[in-house]
């Protein structure tokens, strides 16, 4: 279970303590979070789900996922920016639920070494997730993702 709950959240700080890109991306996915929540108590109950709540259910599911860390593993907050918005954004349907976190490690190797300066650093030096680094993480995922279906197949 991740140790997020996004209905009973008490903070004082809020999104304060966010950075812009971290609420850029947080900002959905809280919603999502949400509905997958009511949507996994619903489906239990019934067998015949529709396309859009079974496609619901499986992003929750990678949500989830995601959101789980290791102890004492850290993740720095640009990476955590990507992995969210790869996430919200469907770049992680066809990727399936038990190799979440080889994509996510994968990922951050493949950002680190090749995207530092037009991905990462941006994130990093200017807290924001500009249209420019948007289509630049947008691409970055969309061959990063199919390369990886590619070679976990």
């Amino acid at each position: 279970m991740p140790a997020v709950d996004p209905g009973i959240s008490v903070s004082r700080v809020g999104g304060n303590a966010q950075i812009k890109a971290m609420k850029k991306v947080a900002g959905s996915l809280k919603l999502l979070y949400s509905q997958y929540r009511e949507l996994q108590a619903f489906a239990q109950f019934g067998s015949d789900l529709d396309p859009d709540t079974k496609r619901r259910l499986a992003q929750g599911e990678r949500i989830v996922e995601v959101l789980k860390q290791g102890r004492n593993a850290p993740v720095p907050v640009e990476q955590q920016v990507c992995i969210l918005y790869a996430v919200t954004n469907d770049y992680l349907v066809e990727v399936p639920v038990e190799l979440i976190r080889t994509y996510e490690q994968e990922l951050y190797e493949h950002l680190s070494s090749l995207h530092e300066q037009d991905i990462l650093e941006p994130i990093r030096t200017t807290t924001v997730l500009s249209d420019e680094t948007k289509a630049a993480l947008d691409k970055a995922l969309g061959e990063f993702t199919a390369e990886f279906l590619k070679s976990h197949a």
